[in-house]
Order: structure tokens, then C-alpha cells, then sequence
């Protein structure tokens, strides 16, 4: 018997980055700057581009001027829910700690 009964549908970028633009979109302290950046309080926050396949998303560590990024790369449905989990957690600690 096969094991693969049951196969993920393949990995979208394009319609991935869509997604992840509106769950950002929803959060109100974050705000969309062209297609593919995201300002918390007027700093960027969040950048996202399709490289390919795949999607290359940076968060800042704290938004500033001068940001320290925090670089990952999105190949699949689970690292795309769990990004968007992790970066909505993230700006949450951001507006806790003003």
C-alpha cells in the first residue's frame, strides 16, 4: 500500500504572501506600505517577497530607524501559519512594552 493516500496540495507563494497580507492587514497597529511592507508607529516592521518558490519574510527585532532583521524562509503551509502566528505574538510584546 501507498503512503501517499493523503498529499498536502503544492505550495503557492503568491497566494501564501496573500495570506499572510491579511492577517497583518488585521492587526491594527500594523500598517501595509505598498505591496510587500508593513509599519508599526511609522518604522518598518514586516517585509515579504517571493523569491521563486519560496517566500522571504523579515520582522524586526524592534522597529527603528535601523532595525536588526530577523530573516526566514517560507516553503510550506505549516512554516506560513507558524510565521504568521509567531510575527502576530511579536508585534503584541512590541505594543505591551509602550
Amino acid at each position: 500500500m501507498s503512503d501517499d493516500f493523503f498529499a498536502p496540495p503544492p505550495f503557492s507563494a503568491s497566494s501564501s504572501v496573500e495570506r499572510i497580507r491579511r492577517a497583518l492587514r488585521e492587526k491594527r497597529s500594523l500598517t501595509e506600505r505598498g505591496a510587500a511592507r508593513f509599519d508599526w508607529r511609522g518604522q518598518p516592521a514586516v517585509e515579504i517577497a517571493v523569491d521563486g518558490a519560496v517566500i522571504r519574510a523579515r520582522v524586526a527585532k524592534h522597529p527603528m530607524r535601523s532595525s536588526d532583521w530577523q530573516l526566514r524562509t517560507l516553503s510550506d503551509g505549516a512554516m506560513v501559519r507558524h510565521w504568521i502566528e509567531d510575527t502576530l505574538r511579536q508585534v503584541e510584546r512590541w505594543s505591551d512594552e509602550d
